[in-house]
């Protein structure tokens, strides 16, 4: 047996003993995968993360292993520039990085793979092909070798679904390949998180590799929820698996709800315990003083199934108020808010605006004249400047009886695209809200400011999500290995098991 393989066998013989898999995690972001790691019964024994608020939540939220300086754990950190070696030195880990950590995970950058992120790259840059040359698309090939260095028994990487088409390169499929030759069984697959609980459509890949001794395929857990997806999901879906290959591919079919599960979570069912929020166009002054980490207390309303999940999070719960409860102050399109029905979009908030300026012009003592200076100031007060052609999605109303459309991270710039479905409140969602809806527990609180916070939700995984991959990920990691003298070890799936 090499040495590698010794080393493995190690963490799989202590992992069967009942000790939890201990994880190393690159790009952690503010924590959402690593809540639903620690949720499916594995250990956080490191993380690294480059966003100095994200390593402020993250540190706040999440306990250092036994021994570690506070400080050092909630530094942040590149993943290029550090070592593996250099993290085991920081936090006091004593023995060698090989041996410290069972479990390599990664929620690598997206910009560079998103559709989305890709035109904002070429509009910065001038250049169609700048995506191809942003640095963080070939972070992967950095994670391979930290690979190399911590030999772990399993392997979970997390990505938009775009991963799988960067310019015609499937990029999973390469990573499987060299995962493959340093001895691990791959497979990936795009997840749904509406389809496990999450009061949100969000599709993201999923990679996870298993060590080959395992004699299995690695699986991917089965829906408890189900949604008709709408169109664009779909769309989606084949512009991502264009390059996923007919044959000899690592791609593992996406598991599809099966008849008689519960619809998904919904938004009312997300966000109706949550505060009434109404300072925002009452008392615009209190609501500049409130902080992200200010407390109101619940609506009186029962809360969900959901909503109770969420307070009462082991380890994060909640007793009686929760944080976050800041928004926008955008009085402009408070009242168009207030007009637009439950999924209007852009085009439709427009048409409004159009309504309430020309209801304005009626009004009006003496009628500004058409194009001029005094009609364009007037018309600036009620009419948003942007062009429906070119932001048909820019603004988006909650439809309460479903679940969320994707949040995202732009969400730290702007919230229109998460308008609050209670036409009452006429306001975009609170931090709190979005923490929700990427079901974040009433109990974690984040670092930084309002525009900070809502970055990092829109960059997490779900937890909700994350549990789900973790536990099927556990499960596997329990399954006894082919004996060593097994020439050719059968490949089993475990999804089929």
């Amino acid at each position: 047996m090499s040495r590698d393989a010794a080393i493995r066998a190690a963490k799989l013989r202590r992992i069967r003993t009942g000790a939890k898999p201990r994880t190393l995690e690159l790009c952690s972001g503010c924590g959402g995968l690593s809540l639903g790691l620690a949720a499916g019964g594995f250990s956080l024994q490191a993380h690294i993360e480059s966003d100095s608020n994200a390593a402020k939540t993250y540190a706040h939220n999440f306990k250092p292993p036994v021994g570690a300086p506070q400080e050092k754990w909630a530094a942040p950190r590149d993943m290029v520039e550090q070592s593996v070696e250099d993290v085991v030195d920081d936090l006091g880990l004593t023995s060698p990085a090989a041996e410290v950590f069972d479990v390599l995970v990664a929620g690598l950058p997206c910009q560079a793979f998103a559709r989305i992120g890709r035109s904002k790259l070429r509009s910065i840059a001038g250049d169609d092909e700048a995506y191809r040359n942003d640095p963080r698309a070939k972070l992967y090939e950095r994670f391979l070798e930290y690979v190399e260095a911590v030999q772990p028994v399993a392997i979970l990487i997390e990505n938009v679904p775009d991963i799988l088409n960067f310019g015609g390169h499937n990029v999973p499929e390469e990573i499987c390949g060299t995962l493959e030759l340093l001895g691990y069984r791959t497979g990936y697959t795009l997840l749904n998180a509406a389809f496990y609980g999450v009061p949100q459509m969000r599709e993201r890949l999923f990679l996870v590799a298993v060590d080959q001794s395992l004699g299995i395929r690695p699986g991917f857990p089965h829906p408890t929820r189900t949604v008709d997806l709408p169109p664009g999901y779909e769309g989606a879906r084949t512009f991502a698996l264009r390059h996923v290959p007919a044959a000899a591919s690592r791609f593992v079919p996406i598991p599809l709800p099966a008849e008689g599960l519960r619809n998904a979570v919904s938004v009312r069912e997300a966000l109706a315990d949550l505060p009434y929020v109404s300072e925002h166009f009452r008392d615009p002054a209190s609501m500049r003083r409130r902080k992200v980490t200010d407390e109101l207390p619940y609506r009186n309303s029962g809360p969900s199934e959901y909503a109770r999940l969420m307070q009462d999070w082991p380890g994060f719960r909640t007793s009686g108020s929760v944080t976050g409860n800041v928004v926008r102050l955008t009085p402009r399109d408070f009242p168009i808010f207030r007009r637009m029905p439950p999924g209007a979009d852009y085009p439709h908030a427009l048409r409004i605006a159009e309504e309430l300026f020309a209801e304005q012009m009626a009004a009006e003592p003496s009628t500004p004249r058409p194009g001029s200076k005094a009609w364009e100031e007037l018309r600036k007060l009620y009419v948003p400047p942007y062009d429906p052609a070119k932001f048909p999605n820019k603004w988006w109303k909650l439809e309460p009886s479903l679940p969320s459309r994707t949040l995202t991270a732009h969400m730290g710039k702007d919230t229109y695209s998460h308008i609050h479905w209670d036409s009452r409140q006429q306001r975009t969602i609170s931090v709190r809200e979005a923490a929700r809806l990427q079901s974040f527990p009433d109990g974690f609180k984040f670092a930084g400011s309002m525009n900070a916070a809502f970055r990092q939700i829109g960059n997490a995984v779900p937890p909700l999500l994350a549990q789900a991959v973790a536990e099927c990920l556990r499960r596997d990691l329990m399954t006894m290995p082919v004996q060593e003298s097994a020439r050719r070890p059968e490949v089993r799936d475990s999804m089929a098991a």
